[in-house]
């Protein structure tokens, strides 16, 4: 196993250069197919999200497979490499697993504990699958990834504490009153509805807001979320969709607004905000360049991070949230702004309007870094340490079954050779006395078999052991070509890997 995983989240790298690296659906695939077109390469997958872009994949060599991952994601991002690299992490092998692990538990979310998380794993393993570029290795990876993910929510309390970024961006907005008090009544315009806005939207509905206007591209996928809005049980909201060139018209009468679209561009400028109050947009202010980053040096360096994490990235990456944050403006609230969508939907100058209060992805970041965590953290890291110990002895045993089947393959044919030799010098046998001599011989194969086949088994799923395979082929003389046989029969199998 030859797993290795460079990307980065808002761990490492500000929101400004999250947003600016931030991958459409058609850039993904491409990166996918040029990944595993690059020399090191033969699986790939990416997961990229609002707060993650990162690309697995399993590699031959570790310091080219890290120069060519980071040069794809640089050139794919539009981020330039040398301004990119010092947010870059990296992962090999069983970190690289217990790292996607930990991210399929929300422990490396922006807030701990959120499920959305399972939901973009299963589309990078989906994407994966549909491009032919997920094999053995990552089609293994993400499925067990989704049940580790499954187990955490299921078997401990992390849910108590992971809210989803909308439940938290509203807390936000809501400055420590209750969220069901503070919607009371008011009209929310949802702009969007794909997974994360029709997230926002149930729980704009469950949270008591009085209406839900719904914005977006494609009429068809708001009316079928207004649909599912008004159908709802528990809720007495009352949905209807609009054009997005209605969001001028319903902003002026709106009191929530929030925002996740796919646009590469602004959806909300300050002036369009602005106008909607009936205010005059100042001239927004540059906000303060980040810090200058350290000379990214050689590619090296990211084998360092593989034992020392990336402390220095996220504290430089926490010095930039510090930084960048808009200043919000004061008096009373008029209109609230919730921007779940990276790269930003809506423009950060508004927060600086009077009336205006806006909670984006970079602020959300600088507020969760100070929530509490909950006890059951330690549980659910007990339990990622547990399958990655797990998935890895399976992962080397898996490698040698080949191997054991080329062997018994093997043995078959020389009893299937005997038995015919004994036909020809003892033709006179019945047939019953012809299958007791068969099922004899074969008995005292699968004896002699069984527990050196067992033993390698196990030697082969410990630390340590991927040599025993090669042992087992030397020492028997096994035809590579018979083992890798087997191998692409296993990963051509259309039931492996279902759940």
């Amino acid at each position: 196993m030859s797993l290795l995983v460079v990307g980065l989240s808002h761990r490492s790298a500000p929101v400004s250069v999250l947003e600016r690296a931030s991958l459409a659906a058609d850039t993904q695939a491409k990166l996918l197919q040029d990944t595993l077109a690059a020399e090191p390469a033969v699986e790939a997958a990416v997961l990229a999200t609002c707060n993650r872009i990162e690309l697995y994949a399993d590699v031959d060599k570790f310091h080219a497979g890290v120069a060519e991952l980071s040069t794809l994601l640089a050139q794919h991002s539009g981020v330039g490499l040398d301004e990119l690299t010092p947010y870059l992490y990296v992962h090999y092998e069983d970190r690289a697993v217990h790292h996607l692990f930990s991210v399929a538990c929300g422990l490396d979310s922006m807030v701990v504990g959120e499920g959305q998380i399972l939901g973009q794993i299963k589309d990078a393993l989906a994407l994966g699958q549909e491009l032919h570029t997920a094999g053995r290795l990552l089609n293994d990876l993400f499925q067990q990834a989704l049940r580790v993910g499954k187990r955490a929510h299921s078997e401990t309390g992390i849910d108590r504490a992971g809210q989803s970024l909308v439940t938290f961006g509203l807390e936000q907005l809501a400055e420590g009153r209750d969220p069901a008090v503070w919607a009371k009544g008011k009209r929310a315009l949802v702009i969007g509805a794909g997974s994360m806005s029709s997230l926002a939207a149930a729980t704009l509905a469950r949270t008591g807001v009085a209406e839900i206007v719904v914005a977006n591209r494609t009429r068809a996928r708001a009316d079928r979320l207004v649909e599912i809005l008004n159908q709802a049980e528990g809720t007495s909201v009352a949905a209807h969709a609009v054009e997005m060139a209605a969001v001028s018209d319903e902003l002026t009468r709106a009191d929530v607004v929030v925002s996740c679209t796919g646009a590469t561009g602004l959806v909300l400028s300050t002036e369009a905000v602005a106008g909607a109050l009936g205010l005059s947009a100042a001239p927004a202010q540059e906000a303060p360049d980040a810090p200058v980053a350290a000379p990214p040096g050689e590619l090296d360096q990211h084998a360092a991070w593989v034992e020392n994490g990336s402390a220095t990235a996220t504290a430089q990456a926490q010095a930039v949230r510090r930084v960048t944050v808009p200043a919000q403006s004061t008096g009373p609230v008029r209109l609230a702004l919730l921007d779940l969508a990276m790269p930003r939907d809506i423009d950060g100058g508004a927060a600086r309007l009077d009336g205006v209060r806006l909670v984006d992805i970079e602020s959300l970041a600088e507020a969760s870094a100070d929530a509490p965590m909950a006890a059951d953290v330690d549980q659910v890291r007990t339990i990622v340490a547990d399958e990655v110990a797990a998935f890895g002895a399976a992962q080397r045993a898996a490698h040698i079954t080949p191997t054991v089947v080329a062997l018994r393959t093997m043995a078959a044919g020389v009893v299937a050779g005997e038995i015919a030799r004994l036909d020809g010098r003892l033709p006179d046998l019945d047939e019953k006395q012809r299958a007791e001599i068969s099922q004899t011989v074969r008995r005292v194969v699968d004896k002699l078999l069984h527990a050196p086949t067992v033993r390698v088994k196990q030697l082969a799923s410990e630390p340590g052991g991927a040599g025993y395979a090669d042992a087992l082929r030397e020492l028997f003389d096994l035809d590579p070509q018979t083992v890798a046989a087997v191998s692409r029969a296993d990963l051509n199998d259309p039931n492996r890997g279902r759940s």
